[in-house]
């Protein structure tokens, strides 16, 4: 026995995580415009690496696929609700008529060429890159009555096997179909059709790749001189704030001193410190004076802070109107910069009416944020803290719907974790679009649980 197969034997999950390395290692392999993947590379390591006779508890398996496919359910929940409605009709038949072919397609190679069950689960589920069917079909092979279970065994290794195969062929076919052949067959021009999508799709905005941003922010703060014809003279910082939605007067430098008492009177040749929405700001230009370099000596120290719109009183009314309600004995102006429904940012505007759950996101001085927040609602939770509640109760309710069973025919059907894990996740993931106050699942999170399909390849 050699030595590496006696540390595999020692600890099982050395071969995991070697593979794991390894496997990214080669799928960051380029060939002309074509990359492996990490995906693809663990798959290969996998079917390697798992011939030093690698043994793996299908327990620890099966939970780590599950929690797979629950992550991608969720990912795709508010978006697959929403997609429900007869303008994606084609849409929803085109995937029918796709994965009823491929069944057909995986039938007939099975009986040509006398596919056992597992190899065949294994070419349906990397010919067509749908992992969910490695669990379904390995719950499935699990209940099969009338051969041993060594024979369960070996189908169920099959079933990762076929799909570590067969992946790599599935994914490049649909690549080759898309950008080549149907193009040419169709001539179009995909590269063009592709830029004008994503153009489209962002609000004509740039897609940025890593690394890059956006230079010119979505706030902007300006300074200006009062002069004997400024809108500003004589009124105080509360009453110039009181009409504001989404900018803000933060001080008042008076002879090289700051002053942000609220109750400051404006007068000639004061220098105000404006600060909001870039556009917002310039509109107000005008009102104040005449525009100068922000002093050196000016600091601004503010927050951004989202709110879930949950104040049954504030429901239905304006921006204008909520501005005016929530802010109150405050030393210094707040503004709102964004206001989010279900996933998307609308435009802020005096008029814009609030609806229940909506995310509104204010800025300002802490001080004053803590006074305005327990007038509009609860603050969003941290993006970086998942909400283990609603996360273990979806995995519950996931691996129950997994157990449906039933007869069509005389064929066992078996729902499996794999399908009902993914349908708990849509759900959840949409009770999160719906209500951000629960369900709480960051990106990072689920990325890592995605990963956790690695898990399932021997």
């Amino acid at each position: 026995m050699s030595i590496a197969q006696q540390l595999i034997q020692s600890s099982p999950y050395i071969a995991l995580f070697v593979t794991l390395a390894l496997g990214y290692l080669i799928g960051k392999i380029t060939i002309g415009r074509f990359v492996l993947g990490g995906v693809a590379g663990t798959l290969l390591m996998g079917v390697v690496v798992g011939q030093l006779g690698v043994d793996i508890d299908p327990g620890v398996k099966s939970i780590f696929f599950a929690l797979f496919i629950y992550a991608v359910g969720f990912q795709g929940g508010s978006q697959f609700f929403g997609a429900l409605n007869r303008k994606t009709v084609n849409v929803i038949l085109s995937a029918v008529v796709m994965t009823s072919v491929g069944l057909f397609v995986v039938l007939g190679a099975a009986w040509m060429f006398d596919l056992d069950r597992g190899t065949a689960a294994g070419l349906a589920a990397g010919g067509l890159t749908q992992s969910a069917i490695i669990g379904t079909a390995g719950d499935a092979i699990g209940k099969l009555g009338g051969i041993t279970e060594e024979a369960k065994a070996l189908m169920q290794t099959n079933v990762a096997v076929g799909y570590a195969v067969t992946y790599i062929f599935g994914s490049l076919g649909p690549i080759l179909m898309v950008t080549w052949i149907i193009p040419t067959l169709m001539k179009w021009d995909i590269r063009k059709e592709a830029i004008e999508l994503a153009e489209k799709q962002n609000d004509g905005k740039t897609a940025l790749s890593a690394g890059e941003f956006n230079a010119i922010t979505a706030l902007d703060s300006r300074a200006y001189r009062i002069d004997g014809n400024s809108a500003l003279l004589h009124k105080t910082i509360a009453q110039a704030n009181d009409s504001l939605i989404d900018t803000a007067i933060e001080l008042v430098q008076r002879e090289g001193e700051a002053l942000a008492s609220s109750e400051v009177t404006f007068r000639e040749n004061d220098v105000v410190v404006v600060t909001g929405r870039r556009s917002a700001v310039k509109q107000q230009a005008s009102l104040l004076g005449e525009e100068i370099d922000i002093p050196s000596s000016v600091e601004l120290v503010e927050e951004n802070r989202q709110l879930i719109a949950t104040n049954s009183k504030l429901i239905g009314k304006t921006l204008g109107q909520i501005k005016q309600l929530a802010q109150e004995s405050l030393t210094r102006g707040v503004y709102i910069t964004d206001v989010n429904r279900g996933g998307t940012s609308l435009a802020v505007n005096a008029d814009l009416v609030i609806e229940k759950h909506d995310i509104v996101q204010i800025t300002g001085k802490a001080a004053d944020l803590n006074r305005v927040a327990n007038n509009i609602g609860q603050r969003l939770g941290s993006a970086y803290v998942t909400d283990f509640v609603l996360f273990g109760l979806g995995m519950v309710v996931g691996l129950l719907i997994g157990l449906i069973n039933f007869k069509i025919a005389g064929i066992p059907v078996t729902i499996g974790s794999g399908s009902g894990c993914l349908i708990s996740g849509l759900m959840v993931g949409w009770l999160r679009s719906k209500n951000p106050k629960v369900a709480s699942f960051p990106m990072g999170a689920s990325n890592i649980t995605r990963k956790q399909k690695l898990r399932s390849y021997w």
